[in-house]
Formats: structure tokens, sequence, C-alpha cells
């Protein structure tokens, strides 16, 4: 009999239908691949974006031809502290629960020792750290009552530091030990857990890697080939829908990377 009454909790907790998620930096790369699988699996969607407006959009729209009225959006700058709590409070607002936080969003460029400036620091730390840190304290009163659950995004290069980076590899090693104190402060309402990407896709922009730099990162992977943003939504939702003992970890999704010397 208690067997039986674990498997009906457990059947229930793993339905999405109808549950709600606040995917942070949803609307493109990762987090918009993220949207796409909780989406498909049922969830209700509250995407948030700081200036792409035009994706967040198309997105929006792909998703609400297969179910209307079942993707909401927020705008926000998660480097300012003063919009963190109202971005919560929308998406709680938006469908009336929240029962899932994804704190994707992520700054990512490199900052060479004796040319980082406090900006840098400061952006850099605001979105990778400070941001998941606060809104999950925002979050919280609405996870317990829903028995939600947060994900983070941590690096790889939390242990291992890659050279020109080190503001971005200390805010993300700052991730990991959020994910683990988060899992003692929230527990047993809330799980907290965090996926820790190797090369998923080509960084852009500013840390835009040579041919020879990408080759010199797949010679280091031994399933020889980078990730795809689906590796790392398929992770999010094993965590989200079916894990519902696993607390406080840190899920590599990098090819084998971190296995080698």
């Amino acid at each position: 009999m208690i067997f039986k009454a674990k498997d009906k909790t457990t059947m229930q907790q793993n339905d999405l239908t109808g549950k709600v998620a606040l995917i942070t930096g949803g609307a493109r790369r990762v987090g918009a691949q993220i949207a796409r699988t909780l989406h498909a699996h049922g969830m209700n969607l509250v995407i948030h974006y700081r200036s792409s407006s035009d994706d967040a959009l198309a997105l929006q729209t792909e998703l609400e031809r297969q179910r209307p009225k079942s993707v909401a959006l927020v705008k926000g700058d998660l480097v300012k502290f003063a919009e963190l709590s109202g971005i919560v409070e929308a998406a709680a607002a938006a469908f009336k629960r929240l029962d899932v936080l994804v704190n994707n969003a992520s700054s990512f460029y490199p900052t060479p020792l004796g040319q980082a400036t406090e900006a840098q620091w400061d952006d850099l730390f605001g979105s990778n750290l400070k941001a998941p840190f606060f809104l999950a304290q925002a979050a919280g009163p609405h996870l317990k009552k829903t028995r939600g659950c947060i994900v983070n995004m941590a690096d790889i290069h939390a242990d291992r530091p890659i050279k020109r980076y080190p503001i971005y590899c200390a805010a993300k090693a700052g991730v990991v030990m959020l994910t683990k104190s988060l899992a003692r402060d929230l527990a047993p309402e809330v799980r907290v857990n965090a996926v820790a990407p190797g090369t998923i896709m080509w960084p852009e922009g500013e840390a835009e890697l040579s041919a020879a730099q990408k080759q010199e990162m797949l010679a280091r992977i031994p399933l020889q080939r980078i990730g795809s943003p689906d590796d790392i939504a398929s992770t999010i939702l094993f965590l989200i829908r079916d894990a519902t003992y696993i607390n406080g970890q840190v899920i590599a999704v990098d090819g084998g990377r971190t296995v080698v010397g």
C-alpha cells in the first residue's frame, strides 16, 4: 500500500500540465529551446527577456499556435536590482501560480586580467549570480505553495577556469554554491538543482572563437562534438519532472569534457 501511494504521488508530480515556469533569458538560443521543451510537456510559460523583444514575440506566437494563451512575456534588466522582484510578481500573476524558476540568463565575455573593469564585474556577477539569488528569494514563497523547483544555469568552468574569463568563472562558481545553499534553505518544499553545460553552442559577439580555437576545444571532448540546446533542455525537463528526490546537485552536460585532464 505504501508503494502504491508513493507511485500515485510521483505520477501527479510528473504531470506538468498547467504548471507554470518562469525562464530568464528565454527568448533565444538555449533559453528558447528550454521554453519549447517545457511547453511541449504541457507547461505554461513566462518568458523573460531584456532586449530581444522580436525574438520573444516570435517565440510566443510560435508556441501559442500550438496552445493559445499559454505564454506570457516579461521584460526586465536582471542587472537592475529594483526590477527583479517585479519580474517574479509579474510571472506569478500571469497564470495565478508559479511552479518553476529557470535561471537561464547569463552574460559571457572575456575579462583579461589587467583590462577588466568594475562595470564588467557588476554586469557578469549581476546577471550570473546576483539576479538568480534575488529572483529565487522573491520566488520562494510562490514555489513553496506549489512545491515547485528552481534550476540554475551553472557551467563546467565553475570548477575548471578558462583563461581570460576570471570574472565569469568566479560568478559561475558562486552559482554552484548558491544552488547548494538554496537547496538547504528552501527544503523541504522546494528543490534546487543546476545544470553545468560544456560546449553547447559556439559563443557569439566578443566571445566568438576562431576555427582553430573551436577545433582545439573539440579535441578535448571525448564525444568529439559540441552539444545542442536540446541536451540542456532535456536535462532541465528531467530535473523538473522526474528528479523528485534530487536536490542540491549540479549535473554536467559536457560530452565528457570534465573527465579529461
